[in-house]
Formats: C-alpha cells, sequence, structure tokens
C-alpha cells in the first residue's frame, strides 16, 4: 500500500510554516512530555520504521516516536461538529472537511499516520472521544480510565498516538500493583464471586477483566504520552516476553474540548 503523500497546498504550507511553528507545536506537544529518569523500559525512536522494526525484549515493554507536528488538529475536532460518547473518523469524512491551510496539514498528518499502520497489516482506528463511561463499580474499576494492560490471545502490541487535548498517562511497573494483588480487594472480589479462592475465582478475574488493572503505589509518579508522540506499547499474552506497558486514558465528559486519538 502506497503511503498517503501531501497535497500540494498541504505541503507548500508546511515547508514554509516549519521552521515558524515548529517552537509553537513543539510546546503544545511536549510540554508536559516528561519521560520517567531511570527508567530502563521506555525507549525513543527516530523514525516509523524504527518504531515498527524494534523488537520488546529485555527490558523495553514501550517504544515512543517523538514528535512535535506541525498543523492545527484542534481545527480538525471543531470542524466534525458535536458528538456524544467516541466516535470513529472514517477517511472519508476526514477527507471531506473544509480546512484552512494549517488544518489541511494536520488531516494529511492523520491520514498518512493511518496508512503507515495498514501497510503492516494493522487495523488503526481514529476516534475523536467526546465522554467516556467511568466505571463506578466496586472494589475494581475496569474503563480505560483506570490504569490498566491491554490484553491479547496471539503476540499483539498496541499502537497510539494523541493529536489534541489530554493525552493518555503511563504508570512504571515498579510503581503499580495489581488490584487484585491488594488484600482487601481481593477479599472483596472473592465475596462477590460467592466461592474458594481457586481456578474458579482466577476464570472470574480474567472473565470481568479485574486481572488487568493496577493500582499506584504510594509516591508513584504517571507520566503522560505527549501529544502527538505515537507509541507502541506490550500487551499481555501468553508468552509475552516483557510485561504490559501500564496505561490509562484520562477521563472525558460532555463539555470539555473532544480528544482525538489514534488506536490499533
Amino acid at each position: 500500500m502506497r503511503h498517503h503523500r501531501l497535497t500540494s497546498a498541504a505541503t507548500s504550507f508546511l515547508n514554509a510554516s516549519r521552521a515558524e511553528n515548529a517552537h509553537a507545536v513543539g510546546c503544545m506537544s511536549h510540554s508536559h512530555f516528561h519521560l520517567p529518569e531511570d527508567y530502563p523500559r521506555i525507549q525513543i525512536v527516530e523514525s516509523f520504521d524504527e518504531l515498527i522494526s524494534t523488537p520488546l525484549i529485555g527490558e523495553i515493554n514501550a517504544l515512543c516516536w517523538k514528535r512535535a507536528l506541525p498543523g492545527d488538529f484542534r481545527e480538525i475536532v471543531e470542524r466534525l461538529g458535536p458528538g456524544e460518547g467516541i466516535v470513529p473518523v472514517e477517511d472519508s469524512r476526514l477527507q471531506s472537511l473544509t480546512l484552512s491551510q494549517a488544518g489541511e496539514v494536520a488531516r494529511e498528518i492523520l491520514l498518512e499516520d493511518l496508512e503507515r499502520l495498514r501497510a503492516h497489516d494493522l487495523q488503526p482506528s481514529l476516534d475523536c472521544i467526546y465522554s467516556s463511561v467511568r466505571d463506578e463499580s466496586d472494589p475494581v474499576p475496569t474503563d480505560v480510565s483506570s490504569f490498566h494492560v491491554d490484553s491479547a490471545t496471539v503476540p499483539a502490541d498496541t499502537y497510539l498516538c494523541a493529536y489534541a487535548e489530554t493525552p493518555s498517562e503511563g504508570l512504571r511497573n515498579d510503581q503499580a500493583i495489581r488490584h487484585i494483588d491488594l488484600p482487601e480487594t481481593r477479599a472483596k472480589l472473592l465475596e462477590l464471586f460467592g466461592g474458594e479462592d481457586n481456578a474458579e475465582f482466577i476464570e472470574f478475574l480474567n472473565d470481568h477483566y479485574y486481572d488487568l488493572h493496577y493500582a499506584p503505589l504510594p509516591g508513584a509518579q504517571p507520566f503522560s504520552f505527549g501529544l502527538g508522540n505515537l507509541w507502541r506499547i506490550a500487551t499481555e499474552y501468553p508468552g509475552s516476553p516483557v510485561p504490559p506497558c501500564i496505561h490509562r486514558a484520562p477521563f472525558t465528559v460532555l463539555g470539555m474540548p473532544p480528544r482525538l486519538l489514534l488506536i490499533s
């Protein structure tokens, strides 16, 4: 599959404004982006090819292609108009938007990121997130705003990039504990299960995704994934050579500016 190319108008704007806007865009993308120090599980890469080809082995369970993207991604969100919940943005709808030159640059970047991933047999989704559902159930919340890991039945990684508003957060593996490993929480789950702490209980925890959610340890310091950065993070699957990457989505309610997220 061919990669999407910038239109001539967008290319002209990009070339003319890259130097002028690099500082401003960089501040927007990276002002809250600080990777944890002395944490060997995250590796910065310099290109998409390096992101896709670098193995997650040894200590590394997350790769970050750090980028300061030009273009106006908030304009994309504004042109998409009002909505509720999580709304997938199809290529055709994205291409139909009437945009300024800065908006065109943002659109071309989105289309190129989508095609990059599709060219590697991935199935990325570009989502406009107007609101998210918060799971208030006791004792373990299981929504994506809770620190969690992704899981798969076969070897697979998660790719994600936030382009507008609040990005995802990560949590160091050594600063987290599974909710089900907290004695008080496990006791409540066992009561909810109504049986013994045995193989059936483990299956119950798995069926309800309780075993995928984590609590920060005292003194834990979550870190931002930053805007514009394309991440590849390890999931939990049988035989994985590395522990999964712990992360969460920011909680979004109606009335807040919608988020624009690419995930695969």
